[in-house]
């Protein structure tokens, strides 16, 4: 009797980021898993991971210096799934701007990603996300919690729906105010938080998206 491999998923080796325990979260939720920078390898593959922690001129530059930006566009033009987590969701706008400065994005997505509106930055901790019925990376899950560490969030969603496409399925978090903390939109998935971070909920989000490589 035949069984199916796991979906194969390389987490994006760019310098940033959290590599090793998000390649961890990846292998308990189900897939076979590759860290690499190679970039037909990350073309290749069923899923990219791209992570992210830090500056978000910094993680851009960082991947302008790879070309991941060429990467993830071509996956993404071609309907292959991309997920993206805390400053690896950031870069996927247009803007980002963080003491000030400006910085352009890889603009998957229009908005800008702008400091929090809250009284204590950063937002660090467990918290609870309003995350919409259709969704499917929060299925099974939508009333658990989930572990941020971040200063910066993109606070408005900018796409208007389209009635011939699926509209996005946008998740909301609140910390001082509403911002964005998941996106499901297309072959391009993101959450604010970190998945890897956020106990067995967080793998069985990520279980839910390796999941839905080989639909």
């Amino acid at each position: 009797m035949s069984t199916k491999s796991a979906p194969s998923v390389v987490v994006l080796d760019y310098g940033s980021g959290n590599i090793h325990s998000a390649a961890k979260a990846l292998e308990r939720a189900g897939a076979d898993v590759t860290v690499t920078g190679d970039r037909q390898k990350a073309m290749d593959a069923d899923g990219l991971l791209v992570p992210g922690v830090g500056a978000f001129s910094a993680v851009m530059d960082q991947l302008t210096a790879v070309r991941g930006g060429e990467v993830i566009d071509r996956r993404l033009a071609g309907g292959r799934p991309v997920l993206g987590i805390c400053v690896g969701m950031q870069v996927m706008f247009a803007d980002g701007i963080e003491r000030g400065v400006d910085t352009e994005g890889l603009g998957e997505w229009p908005g800008v990603v702008e400091p929090l509106k809250a009284p204590v930055v950063p937002h660090m901790g467990w918290n609870t996300v309003d995350a919409p019925e259709e969704s499917v990376l929060f299925d099974g899950i939508r009333d658990e919690r989930f572990y941020f560490v971040h200063s910066y969030a993109a606070q408005d969603w900018q796409i208007d729906p389209d009635p011939k496409r699926r509209p996005a399925r946008v998740t909301w978090a609140d910390h001082g105010g509403r911002f964005i903390a998941a996106v499901e939109n297309g072959p391009l998935s993101a959450t604010q938080f970190h998945p890897e971070k956020s106990g067995d909920a967080g793998i069985r989000l990520l279980h839910n998206w390796i999941a839905s490589l080989r639909r």
